[in-house]
C-alpha cells in the first residue's frame, strides 16, 4: 500500500520503465535518456543488486573462442558471424562509454586450452583457424586466432595438449563496470528502484500497467531486460535460464599466468584477478538441472571445478577457495539475441547467450531504440 507522496513523487508515471538493472537495462536507460533528455526514466530491479549475471560473471572482454564458434556454426550456420560483430561493437561501445581506466580493461589476449581428451576437437579447431580468421577479418578488420606453443609450459598447466591464442581478448573489472553504469544513470537523474519484483505487465493502448509485488503503477513504455528471467514476464519468449557456477581463490603467491582462458568450447573459463584465480563453468555436466533460474550451488559441478583447478590449472600450487557463487544467464537454440516489440508500448531485449559483457551494451541500445518519444 503506497501513500499519495510515494505514488505521485517516488514512483510517478515514467515515460520509460526498464525492468532489470543489469548491463542491458542500464544501457537502455542511458541510451533513451541521452536521446530524450527531458524524458523520465525508471529502472526497476527485484534484488538489492542486479539479479542476473551482470555482477556475477568472470569479467571477460571476449567474443568467442574457435571451439565455441565452430560449434555454433555447426548448429546455427553463418549468421553466427553477425552475432560476433554485435559482440565486438558492444565491447567497443562499453569501453568508450566508461573508459578503459574506469573498468580496469586489460588487453591481455585470451587462450583456448585443450585437454588430452580433446585431441579430435583440437585438430578441428586448428584446421578452422584460416577460415575463422578470414571471416572475422571481413567484419572486424583483424585476424585474431593463432596457435600458441608456449603458454602451457610457461603457465604451469598440466594435462593439456595445445592452445589457440586470441589476440583481441581482454579482462575487465565487473564490479567497477556496474558501479560506473549506475553512477552514469544517477548523473542523468534516471531513477533506480531496487527490491521491487514485477509480477506482470499489460499494455492498455495509451499506457502500460506494471504490476508489482506491492501495488502497481503506469508508464508510457516498458522494456523487459531481465535476460534469463524473461519467461517470468513473457512466457512464450524463446529464451531459457542457464545457471553458471563460479569460484575464486584466495591470493596465490607467484601465480604464473595472466589473462583469460577457455576450455571445452567455452563451457569452462578462468582468469587471474590480481593474484587470485577465478574459475567457472561446468554447466555441460548437468544441462537439464542447470536450466534453472534458482540461484544456488550445484555441489557436483563445484567439486569438478575444484578437481580441475588442482589437477590442470594449479597443479604445482597450494590454494584455498575464498568464495563460490552462481549467476543466471539467458540462452536459446541459437546465440541471436531477442530484441523486439511485444506490443505498441512493450518491448524486450534479452537472450545474451552467455556473452553479456560483450554484447550487453549494444543490445541495451537496440532495446531503447524500439521506442520513439512522442512529440
Amino acid at each position: 500500500m503506497w501513500s499519495y507522496w510515494e505514488r505521485e513523487y517516488l514512483i510517478g508515471k515514467p515515460e520509460l520503465t526498464v525492468i532489470g538493472s543489469g548491463i542491458v537495462g542500464l544501457n537502455a536507460a542511458l541510451r533513451y535518456k541521452t536521446n530524450h533528455p527531458k524524458s523520465t526514466v525508471t529502472v526497476i530491479e527485484s534484488g538489492i543488486l542486479p539479479s542476473g549475471a551482470s555482477t556475477k560473471n568472470a569479467g571477460f572482454a571476449c567474443f568467442g573462442s574457435t571451439g565455441e564458434l565452430i560449434a555454433d556454426i555447426e548448429k546455427s550456420g553463418s549468421n553466427v558471424f553477425e552475432v560476433v560483430e554485435k559482440r565486438w561493437k558492444g565491447l567497443q561501445y562499453l569501453r568508450e562509454l566508461l573508459g578503459d581506466e574506469t573498468i580496469e580493461y586489460q588487453h591481455t589476449g585470451g587462450y583456448e586450452l585443450f585437454r588430452e581428451v580433446d585431441s579430435e576437437n583440437y585438430s578441428k579447431c586448428l584446421d578452422s583457424i584460416p577460415f575463422l580468421n578470414s571471416e572475422l577479418h571481413k567484419i572486424l578488420g583483424f585476424k585474431p586466432f593463432s596457435e600458441d606453443r608456449e603458454i602451457i609450459n610457461s603457465s604451469g598447466f598440466k594435462g593439456l595438449i595445445g592452445a589457440i591464442r586470441n589476440n583481441e581478448e581482454g579482462l575487465i573489472n565487473t564490479g567497477k563496470m556496474m558501479e560506473a553504469l549506475l553512477n552514469k544513470c544517477r548523473d542523468l537523474d534516471i531513477k533506480i528502484l531496487n527490491g521491487i519484483r514485477v509480477i506482470g505487465i499489460e499494455d492498455h493502448g495509451n499506457q502500460v500497467q506494471v504490476e508489482l509485488n506491492e501495488g502497481s503503477f503506469f508508464t508510457q513504455r516498458c522494456l523487459v531486460a531481465t535476460n534469463g528471467f524473461a519467461k517470468k514476464l513473457i512466457p512464450d519468449i524463446e529464451v531459457n535460464p542457464a545457471r553458471a557456477q563460479v569460484l575464486i581463490t584466495e591470493p596465490i603467491d607467484n601465480l604464473r599466468f595472466k589473462g583469460c582462458f577457455h576450455m571445452d568450447n567455452g563451457f569452462y573459463y578462468f582468469r587471474n584477478v590480481g593474484k587470485r584465480v577465478l574459475f567457472g563453468g561446468g554447466r555441460n555436466l548437468a544441462i537439464e538441472k542447470e536450466t534453472t533460474d534458482i540461484i544456488e550451488l550445484n555441489s557436483m559441478i563445484q567439486n569438478e571445478l575444484d578437481s580441475m583447478l588442482s589437477s590442470i590449472i594449479l597443479p604445482h600450487s597450494e590454494f584455498k577457495i575464498d568464495q563460490r557463487w552462481a549467476g543466471i544467464m539467458g540462452v536459446g537454440e541459437n546465440k541471436q539475441p531477442v530484441v523486439q516489440k511485444l506490443s505498441e508500448n512493450i518491448g524486450c531485449a534479452v537472450k545474451l547467450g552467455g556473452m553479456g559483457i560483450a554484447i550487453g551494451s549494444l543490445i541495451g541500445h537496440e532495446g531503447a531504440d524500439l521506442f520513439k518519444l512522442s512529440e
